[in-house]
């Protein structure tokens, strides 16, 4: 395990980069205070440098809302989104601080759908970003790495990946809940369906949520 000062890397900041993608960011987003002390805990536990876009997400925020709070990059953690992204992970996709995971959770979304780095578990591509869609529960890849992620929630077309998903109220929910909830839908949304305005939907925590999920998605993978 290295420590804060091998990992900062302050000739090439990777917060430098980041920040020149959202000078001309298309999507809506906010940027949470971090709180030094939990910054570098998470950041050194995490084992990356702030070269790296995601190392420097951690060192620098307390996460990142996108699409008015639809999208929720994990950080150091913060009061909105008081998880940091190495204490969300611990427990899930690994044990002990310096375990390599199969895949590490990066980021989430208000309708329970789980964005993770590829660390082997899910194939041949390695680095890749898979989405875990609540509609199929299948870890789906996006073909691209944390650092295209980036690019494509700040610029990319994610109106038109959740339109089936939006509902009329979605924006006036999403802000009475916090980074720590999702929003469960009954009849759940890998159930057929003809409208999501038909369902019924409540604010559940992420935990909760991410465990149901990953319990279905074992069931209807066959494991």
């Amino acid at each position: 395990m290295k420590n804060l000062k091998e990992l900062v890397n302050k000739d090439e900041p990777g917060w430098d980069l980041v920040k020149e993608w959202l000078i001309d960011a298309k999507n809506h987003y906010e940027i949470l205070p971090k709180e030094i002390s939990r910054a570098e805990a998470e950041f050194v536990n995490a084992q990356v440098t702030t070269r790296s876009p995601m190392g420097a997400v951690i060192y620098e925020t307390g996460g990142i809302l996108v699409d008015h709070g639809w999208i929720r990059i994990l950080g150091s953690g913060s009061p909105r989104l008081d998880r940091g992204l190495m204490e969300w992970n611990k427990g899930k996709t690994f044990e002990n601080h310096g375990d390599a995971p199969g895949f590490l959770l990066v980021a989430d979304d208000v309708i329970g759908g789980y964005f993770a780095i590829n660390g082997g578990a899910f194939g041949s591509q390695p680095g890749n970003i898979y989405y875990l869609a609540p509609d199929t529960l299948e870890w789906e890849n996006l073909n691209f790495g944390y650092s295209g992620f980036l690019n494509w929630l700040f610029h990319g077309n994610i109106r038109q990946f959740y339109e089936p998903f939006k509902w009329q109220s979605w924006q006036e929910d999403t802000r009475k809940i916090n980074g720590n909830q999702v929003f469960q839908f009954y009849p759940f949304l890998w159930t057929k369906y003809d409208c999501i305005e038909d369902l019924d939907r409540k604010a559940v925590s992420a935990e909760e949520n991410y465990a149901l999920t990953m319990d279905m998605q074992k069931q209807f993978s066959g494991e």
